[in-house]
């Protein structure tokens, strides 16, 4: 199935079943736990990012391309920091690039973002996928300034500025992507592919993700892992390629379907 999260013309937050024709319906229950489409047509006004997550975790330097293309050794563990919940932003609304604390140096990353549907801890290699709710598209905006030169050495301060982890389009549930490790996923700027790679050259799959991420840790019901990007970034490019007010960018992964943003600067 694939879930979208949804206002209706009044406001109203509702879940639907996205159907290959465009249509979507109403879904009752849990949109984590066994949602039922109930074939109940809906009234969408504006797509929503598909899940509110209870957290957001980031994986930096999990393809090898792009650790290569960054002239850095793949990691022996996988490389973690986050995001605040409050960086979500919806399909169809812009990333904003931030003016109070400058950034003139705004990237982006396609990304697979996988959304844990039960609480889990100690999780193994071989039961991870039994926790997954589903799989979304995912752009880990990134001020390539504040992460490398201003932020004290952490990444966080450079990644999760407001609007910096817009998700979508819609959920898509296990029973239809069997093989997280297995998708092709590109970045489009502006009409010009950027980025255009596959999941299987992530270093540490998605069950070894949840595996580690799990050890010893509680991932609530409703995390949500975003689990790095491929090579093309555009800090990487020659001469770099950063985002500008009027671009727009999407990002797109096989078997769920297509991320756009338009990008626009903050009102100051």
């Amino acid at each position: 199935m694939k879930i979208t999260r949804f206002e209706d013309p009044v406001g109203h937050i509702s879940y639907g079943c996205l159907h290959a024709d465009g249509s979507t319906t109403l879904v009752d229950g849990d949109p984590l736990h066994s949602p039922v489409d109930t074939g109940k047509p809906a009234n969408v006004a504006k797509l929503l990012a598909p899940i509110e997550p209870v957290d957001i975790l980031c994986i930096g330097l999990n393809y090898a391309k792009h650790a290569e293309e960054g002239g850095k050794p793949c990691p022996e563990h996988p490389v973690l920091f986050m995001k605040t919940t409050s960086a979500v932003q919806n399909p169809g609304d812009p990333v904003v690039l931030p003016r109070t604390l400058r950034s003139d140096r705004v990237d982006y990353e396609c990304e697979l973002v996988v959304v844990i549907g039960r609480d889990c801890k100690n999780a193994t290699e071989e039961d991870a996928l039994g926790y997954v709710a589903g799989y979304t598209c995912g752009n880990d905006i990134s001020a390539r300034d504040w992460q490398s030169m201003w932020g004290g050495g952490q990444f966080c301060r450079g990644k999760t500025f407001d609007t910096f982890a817009p998700m979508g389009p819609c959920l898509v549930t296990p029973d239809e992507l069997t093989d997280p490790n297995n998708l092709a996923i590109k970045t489009t700027l502006n009409d010009q592919v950027m980025q255009d790679w596959t999941t299987a050259d992530m270093i540490f799959s998605v069950p070894k993700l949840i595996a580690f991420l799990s050890g010893s840790t509680t991932l609530r019901a409703g995390t949500v892992i975003f689990t790095g990007t491929p090579h093309g970034v555009g800090f990487a490019r020659q001469p770099p390629v950063w985002l500008q007010p009027g671009d727009t960018v999407s990002v797109e992964i096989e078997g769920i379907g297509v991320l756009t943003n338009p990008v626009v600067e903050e009102e100051v």
